[in-house]
């Protein structure tokens, strides 16, 4: 279970490096193979262990490639999907395509997401977040799957 966030740099290479908490997960569960990917909804990244993008991967793979959403969502999400391995430090090299659409150069945010993470410009981040808090306080109904949830 990945959570939390964590502020992180990448090197000269584009590497990030995993936080140590989350390495011996990493290691443990996909024998240190990750899939990074674009994030359809934002311009961040998604790093999922390598078993956990398999099972979205034979999800998306069933969608019908005659339905415009559908094929956009295998577009963005399988056409970026890049496979990582967790090198000796524990860093992933990302891509320069990735990084180019998730606007990351140097500070990075690495958000955990339970079967996930997120990897975002930290400016970005930063701004996101705020507006989703201003977004809050104006209130709004809950999704129903959260109606019953106890905070």
């Amino acid at each position: 279970m990945f959570r939390g966030v964590s502020a992180l740099n990448l090197d000269a290479k584009g590497r990030l490096q995993v936080p140590v908490k989350y390495r011996q997960t990493l290691q443990a569960d996909a024998d240190g193979c990750v899939v990074i990917t674009a994030n359809m909804g934002e311009r961040c990244l998604w790093l999922y262990p390598l078993p956990i993008w398999e099972e979205i991967e034979r999800t998306l793979v069933k969608l019908p490639s005659l339905d415009a959403t559908a094929q956009k969502l295998k577009r963005i999400l399988m056409g970026h999907a890049t496979d990582v391995e967790l090198d000796s430090a524990g860093r992933v090299l990302v891509s320069t395509p990735l990084r180019e659409f998730a606007g990351i150069d140097k500070r990075v945010v690495l958000i955990g997401q339970g079967n996930k993470f997120e990897i975002w410009n930290e400016a970005h981040w930063n701004e996101r977040r705020e507006q989703w808090l201003s977004e809050d306080e104006a209130g709004g109904p809950l999704p129903v799957e959260l109606e019953s949830l106890a905070l």
